[in-house]
């Protein structure tokens, strides 16, 4: 993938807010409960982050901006604006400039919500997870059902554009009872959900659980199976097909922010525990920050920068990274891209897969079709071997 190439993919910051209200028992995201936050230190450690990496990149447009966590609606307005200003400050910004904010029902506020909107936030992204009371506090949620549709409201009346989350393979939980819930979903009117199978994993609540023999009820992999299938042929139905594993959006209401990501762009991350990738002078790089989030605040105030790595991607590390994010969507891989492993090495495997029906080659482009999209690692495994 030439250097240059980001561009193509365009051009965004992710900014995370480590905290919550709870830890969720199947979550292995960077998050963290605290008694006691100082919004305004945190406030002068993210703007010193964001004019370090504008010294780098002032130049460029910004297209998206992502508040992810965590619990960002946990978040002080002020402290919003204040981030949102300097962003202004720093970057020239797209017209059709994102920025999209994820919150959980149990802390959605209105008052809150439209000072967001007012900040600059245009899109927000709700964690309900699931829409019975039994589920959400077997998954460690903090809302209950009614707490969810309320937030659902909020955000529909307070953002033109707004998604939310809902996990499906639950404990105990039947193909019949995720139509049903899918169907309810589907008749509250979004135009973007994110639906994700419940994955169990090392270092949680559940992965502990599960290794135990403690975690009762998962759905045998054929029901799982099932449950994506349908998933699928819900969603197509309802003109929101999957633009990406688990994403699905009427046409025009696709994430740009996640987009950049699948398709190579370059994107600043900020924050404990944010990553990054970044092209500069002809080379892209990856950025990492410490996880901790008092480690990352004292770093940035000793050190004036929250950067703890940063490493230049070799041609093949970049094209390996490019095939794993793109084919996750439905406009699939530009072969054309590729610059450390010529479309040449990988043609024996394309052809294996493609006799197989899971992959498809057609002017220049790699797709997985959306059926076999539930395959794609063991995929992705054969096409880089």
């Amino acid at each position: 993938m030439a250097a240059e190439l980001w561009q193509e993919a365009g051009f965004g910051l992710y900014i995370h807010w480590p905290f919550c209200q709870a830890k969720c028992p199947y979550c292995d995201f960077n998050s963290h409960v605290s008694g006691s936050i100082d919004q305004d230190e945190w406030a002068n450690a993210y703007l010193s982050e964001l004019d370090r990496v504008a010294a780098e990149t002032s130049d460029r447009v910004l297209g998206t901006v992502f508040f992810g966590g965590g619990t960002p609606s946990l978040m002080d307005p002020h402290l919003i604006d204040e981030i949102m200003d300097r962003i202004r400050r720093n970057w020239s910004v797209a017209n059709d400039f994102e920025v999209t904010m994820e919150a959980n029902p149990s802390s959605v506020e209105a008052g809150h919500f439209r000072s967001y909107r007012a900040a600059g936030v245009d899109r927000v992204s709700l964690g309900v997870q699931a829409l019975n009371d039994g589920d959400l506090r077997a998954l460690g949620r903090l809302h209950s059902a009614d707490e969810a549709r309320a937030a659902l409201e909020i955000a529909a009346s307070c953002f033109d554009r707004a998604s939310f989350d809902l996990i499906y393979a639950r404990q105990n939980q039947s193909l019949a009872d995720w139509e049903a819930e899918l169907s309810m979903a589907l008749s509250f009117g979004f135009s973007h959900m994110s639906l994700y199978q419940l994955t169990i994993e090392d270092g949680t609540v559940f992965g502990a659980r599960h290794s135990r023999g403690l975690l009762k009820g998962l759905p045998s992999e054929d029901t799982s199976a099932d449950m994506f299938d349908l998933t699928q042929q819900m969603m197509a139905s309802a003109d929101m097909p999957a633009y990406e594993v688990s994403n699905h959006a009427k046409s025009g209401q696709e994430a740009r922010h996640n987009q950049v990501y699948w398709r190579g762009g370059d994107y600043l991350g900020i924050g404990p525990g944010a990553h990054g990738r970044l092209t500069l002078d002809g080379l892209r790089y990856a950025t990492e920050t410490p996880l901790a989030p008092a480690a990352w605040l004292k770093t940035v105030k000793v050190n004036g920068s929250g950067e703890s790595a940063r490493t230049a991607l070799s041609g093949s590390d970049q094209d390996t990274e490019y095939l794993m994010m793109s084919l996750r969507t439905a406009e699939g891989s530009d072969l054309g891209r590729l610059r450390g492993v010529a479309p040449s090495d990988i043609t024996n495997n394309i052809n294996r897969l493609s006799e197989n029906g899971l992959i498809a080659q057609k002017d220049g482009r790699l797709t997985v079709p959306a059926e076999k999209r539930i395959l794609l690692n063991a995929i992705l495994a054969e096409l880089l071997t």
